[in-house]
């Protein structure tokens, strides 16, 4: 079987993302507070990005004969994104927090995407991991701007 280690994480940035976009989400509807007119529509833009992002991956891992998860049960079952339910109350800067976190998993998965690629041959899905990474790390940096803090990439 061909780029066998490259269609696992394929499929396992599948599931992440779909948590992701539900994170973003779920950081958009209980958003309040300080910025929250500047960093509410923001979210959308956000979503957006982690939705193009889930398109174009399941569609490379259809390219390559995979079979993308896309059940709720199947993204729940294989996300490594942690989730918790929205409650009311929690500071956006914590939210936000908790975003980076995710952010930083999801350029690890990537990262470990270009190994498997560059082990593999496949040029492709190298050039989409090596795009969505710098793009998500763009995020995290301006994320931590907001925030205050250094974004602390690892490049």
């Amino acid at each position: 079987m061909k780029y066998v280690k490259t269609k696992k994480i394929l499929n396992q940035a599948v599931a992440d993302l779909s948590a992701l976009s539900a994170m973003i989400h779920q950081i958009h509807w209980y958003m309040r507070g300080e910025n929250f007119i500047k960093l509410h529509p923001q979210m959308d833009t956000y979503m957006e990005q982690v939705d193009a992002q889930l398109d174009e991956i399941s569609e490379r891992l259809i390219t390559l004969d995979g079979s993308p998860y896309s059940t709720l049960r199947e993204w729940a079952d294989h996300s490594k994104v942690k989730q918790e339910p929205g409650i009311w109350g929690v500071k956006t800067s914590k939210r936000f927090e908790e975003l980076v976190l995710a952010l930083r998993y999801m350029t690890d998965l990537y990262q470990q995407g270009l190994d498997a690629t560059d082990e593999e041959g496949d040029a492709v899905t190298n050039g989409i991991f090596s795009d969505f990474k710098g793009d998500f790390e763009k995020l995290i940096w301006m994320i931590c701007a907001e925030l205050d803090l250094a974004p602390e990439i690892d490049a």
